[in-house]
């Protein structure tokens, strides 16, 4: 039986300091993915780089301007990657529980669904 690749997923916001770090803890939980975050700005805390881009599946981008950046840098490292737009504006903290909501709500509809391991490993 051949397990399949865990998914690797990117988030991405302006510094690297609120919204993408929000959501790298919020889903590096989830032992069926791999999760990191950066930020599209030079002086970011994790700046984006493409070998990040290369690196994930899935790319979650917190405004069109990052989309934008995103696209006009590391073109040639997004062929076949998603790319989604959370629209989620630079207006919260860390953790702040309105961003943890937000960003459950709108990331999770595009992730696998969590799988049910527990239960089909008992029989």
């Amino acid at each position: 039986m051949s397990r399949t690749r865990i998914p690797a997923v990117l988030f991405v916001c302006s510094q690297n300091r609120l919204r993408s770090p929000t959501a790298e803890q919020v889903f590096s939980c989830r032992e069926d993915l791999e999760v990191e975050s950066a930020g599209t700005n030079h002086d970011a805390e994790n700046p984006l780089t493409a070998e990040l881009v290369r690196w994930a599946d899935i790319i979650f981008v917190m405004e069109k301007a990052h989309r934008g950046k995103l696209q006009r840098r590391f073109r040639p490292a997004l062929a076949g990657k998603r790319v989604i737009c959370l629209d989620i504006p630079d207006n919260y903290a860390f953790m702040q529980p309105e961003l943890v909501q937000l960003l459950e709500a709108r990331v999770s509809r595009h992730l696998p669904a969590r799988p049910a391991a527990a239960q089909t490993e008992r029989a």
